[in-house]
């Protein structure tokens, strides 16, 4: 298995040699050559088994260069439920990813169990692994730059905490975050950790990560490695709990299932369309946004126009702040017929601030092909959507998981299961629970009083050029 560029202009390389680096040398992101395809005997015999080991039917498809067995001892170390341990009372950890049945057709699917209580530690607990397996078979180490909106982070850096030549460098906005996101990072004394608050919104820590990485001698000098969503470790990561979704509410192959995906950085649906591309059976896949509706705007009228940072909403979904979603890059090089030409020529309009408009190219009626439709919700809508959970079906969901299940009954057709995506366990957002609940939700009782630990970071202004002095400085 080979990756290519979305951007056509640099070598195709093997999955080891492009889990470190995240962004392609021309700046473009990685995708395999081809998606390997599922048949319905594969997905006959993929029903019966746990999650460790769907993960590495899905897994060793992509990865050829890692021996088999090293693989799998890697994938059984990570998807335990020793690691997945924060699941709801009524729920088993070692399902690792539990189904919660809402009403008739429409479900949770719970993907926050882990160490940082967010979605995000189900491919970054992976890729920590990996990275640690491949820098030692190597000999090698690595500075990891990230930039987080809230829950990358955390999920970064308590997978890659203590392990072996790796240096994480995590960009965050500025008092932009949930008080137990802060703390959750900040806290952290380890000495390989370190965490920068940036003065800005999410695009701008995001926008200095893609200059340095697109400074190459700089980023091979000091060796920048990527966790964010470009990184094509944590896509593939993600695709394996569409498949487990899937699974849990079908009796049979010819069923459809539809998902409705909180989306900030397009990373997570991403690996939906990934999964559909595969062969996997999906009806819709719903991109629900927050007042941030940069996507929504593009799938409902065909023009991608992200706003400045100083145009981007603050909101009570913050891991959904943001107005430049990286990983569009993928989808939008598989929607005009992967040629890397036009897609260096949309992304060229956008690095310089600039829109384009895919219904004027004539792409914009394909999209339905891929089962794309969207939604958006505001503040208003999300605290609602609480209360109604909880009335409804006695659940407390998160910020950002209410702004999925909003979008989500604008489509539910009551015939097609629909799987709503969980993005954190509501306790990363406490004061927003308080305000539409009127009370505290619970949390995990290791993690009371975090917000009162001692807290370590640096604060920047946005500029490339002084992260770049900081890394130097701290190598």
């Amino acid at each position: 298995m080979k990756y290519i560029s979305t951007r056509g202009q640099s070598p195709a390389l093997s999955f080891s040699q492009i889990l470190l680096g995240g962004l392609a040398p021309d700046g473009g992101l990685y995708l395999p050559e081809t998606y390997p395809q599922i048949s319905d005997a594969d997905l006959t015999t993929m029903r019966g088994m746990s999650y460790a080991e769907l993960a590495y039917a899905i897994l060793s498809r992509f990865v050829d260069d890692i021996p088999a067995d090293d693989l799998r001892a890697i994938i059984n170390e990570t998807y335990c439920a020793d690691v997945y341990a924060y699941t709801r009372q009524e729920q088993n950890a070692a399902d690792i990813t539990p189904i919660l049945q809402l009403e008739d057709n429409l479900y949770l699917l719970s993907l926050s169990n882990g160490p940082t209580l967010a979605f995000k530690d189900m491919a970054m607990q992976l890729l920590g692994n990996l990275f640690e397996y491949v820098l030692t078979k190597e000999g090698k180490t690595t500075n990891i730059l990230g930039a987080t909106s809230g829950d990358t982070g955390s999920a970064a850096e308590y997978a890659m905490r203590g392990k072996k030549g790796i240096r994480v460098f995590m960009l965050s906005p500025h008092k932009k975050m949930s008080r137990f996101q802060t703390a959750q990072m900040f806290s952290l004394q380890d000495e390989n950790i370190y965490n920068i608050a940036v003065n800005g919104v999410f695009d701008d820590c995001q926008d200095m990560v893609k200059a340095v990485s697109n400074d190459a001698a700089f980023k091979a000098q000091y060796k920048i490695g990527a966790v964010n969503s470009i990184n094509w470790g944590r896509i593939v990561a993600q695709v394996v709990y569409y498949f487990k979704g899937y699974l849990a509410v079908t009796q049979n192959n010819a069923q459809k299932v539809s998902f409705s995906v909180p989306s900030g950085n397009f990373g997570n649906v991403c690996a939906g369309h990934i999964a559909r591309m595969m062969g996997l059976p999906i009806d819709k896949l719903i991109v629900a946004t927050n007042e941030n509706d940069v996507l929504d705007e593009f799938f409902k009228t065909g023009v991608y126009s992200p706003r400045s940072s100083e145009k981007t909403y603050h909101t009570s979904s913050p891991s959904m702040d943001i107005s430049k979603a990286s990983n569009f890059e993928r989808f939008v090089f598989d929607l005009v017929g992967r040629d890397s030409e036009k897609t260096r020529t949309l992304w060229s309009k956008v690095d310089n601030g600039n829109s384009f408009d895919l219904k004027a190219d004539g792409y914009f009626e394909k999209i339905a092909d891929y089962g794309f439709v969207s939604g958006s919700s505001s503040h208003a809508s999300r605290m609602q959507t609480i209360r109604e959970a909880q009335a409804k079906y006695h659940v407390v969901i998160d910020t950002h998981t209410a702004d999925g299940l909003k979008v989500a009954w604008a489509y539910f057709d009551k015939q097609t299961p629909m799987v709503v995506l969980e993005t954190a366990l509501p306790a990363k957002f406490e004061e927003a629970i308080i305000e539409s609940l009127g009370h505290a939700p619970e949390r995990p009782s290791v993690l009371n009083g975090i917000e009162n630990l001692p807290q370590r970071f640096t604060v920047m202004e946005a500029s490339a050029e002084a992260i770049k002095a900081f890394i130097v400085e701290n190598t």
